[in-house]
């Protein structure tokens, strides 16, 4: 696998945003995550987005991270907020995850960012079970979806 930095609205960040949506739409059936994001939020240093191509150059799976810091919402000053990680069905249980997650980590950490964040949902199983083996830990309630009965938050010191 070959993981690349692009914008958020790369023409292979859009497809695969669109799988994703489409993804939490048939799990939740709410149309999908109705976060705001903007493509300036995951433009370096405040941010990166990464997308995994495999050996016929297909983008595979995604991830992303945008600055955060104290704010109504629930986020704490230093904060990485991780969204949109997603690996296309047909390839998940290869590790394609845990390396984007521990690439968009790094890249954080580089930043100058001290806690990763992430928001899921109880309808998401094997992201929790992602995040938890990789050393998350629940924490308080944040974001667009803090206060919806299914949202699931995890943090992570950097």
């Amino acid at each position: 696998m070959n993981i690349r930095r692009v914008p958020f609205d790369h023409p292979d960040a859009v497809k695969l945003n669109d799988q994703v949506q489409a993804e939490y739409h048939v799990r939740y059936g709410d149309g999908g995550d109705a976060t705001h994001l903007d493509p300036a939020m995951f433009l370096p240093p405040s941010g990166v987005y990464l997308i995994a191509y495999d050996e016929q150059d297909r983008p595979v799976a995604t991830g992303g991270w945008r600055t955060q810091n104290k704010s109504d919402e629930g986020y704490l000053d230093g904060d990485a907020e991780l969204k949109r990680m997603y690996v296309m069905e047909e390839l998940r249980g290869r590790g394609l995850a845990r390396r984007i997650l521990a690439a968009l980590e790094e890249d954080a950490r580089s930043a100058g960012r001290t806690r990763m964040v992430l928001e899921t949902g109880s309808k998401q199983p094997e992201a929790v079970a992602l995040y938890s083996s990789s050393g998350y830990e629940p924490c308080a309630r944040f974001g667009y979806y803090r206060f919806h009965e299914l949202s699931m938050c995890f943090a992570k010191p950097l």
